[in-house]
């Protein structure tokens, strides 16, 4: 399912997929507002690439006939549920993933730099020892 929506300044696509239970979702920008020719050229060329989250346990849902348990229980499900559609907590544990994975990297990145930097000063120090 493809939902589309403005959210400033840029106009925003978020796919969900559910399967067995679980959601997985992914949220695109597409910058200015794209009609429906270009999601739907969007969707064939790029839907297969897409960085889905991980998948995110997600309750079916059940039609209610009488209005009045329909509104308790929608009343119900915002107080259990927390922040957010499935959706938006699907996309937020994708961005958690993504920023403990940085974060490692950049620290990788940095003990990487430090002994270099420790490799080279070893070096001339002992050039200096040896009168070069």
């Amino acid at each position: 399912m493809l939902t589309v929506y403005f959210d400033e300044p840029f106009w925003v696509g978020v796919f969900e997929e559910s399967d067995r239970g679980k959601l997985s979702a992914c949220r695109v920008v597409f910058g200015a507002e794209p009609t429906d020719a270009q999601i739907y050229a969007f969707v064939l060329n790029n839907y297969n690439r897409l960085p889905f989250s991980p998948p995110v346990e997600a309750a079916e849902k059940q039609k209610a006939d009488n209005p009045k348990r329909r509104r308790r229980n929608a009343r119900r499900q915002l107080e259990s549920a927390g922040i957010g559609t499935k959706s938006q907590q699907a996309l937020q544990k994708q961005y958690e993933n993504n920023k403990t994975e940085r974060l490692q990297r950049s620290r990788e990145q940095r003990d990487a730099e430090k002994q270099r930097q420790f490799e080279l000063k070893r070096q001339k120090r002992r050039e200096k020892h040896r009168g070069r």
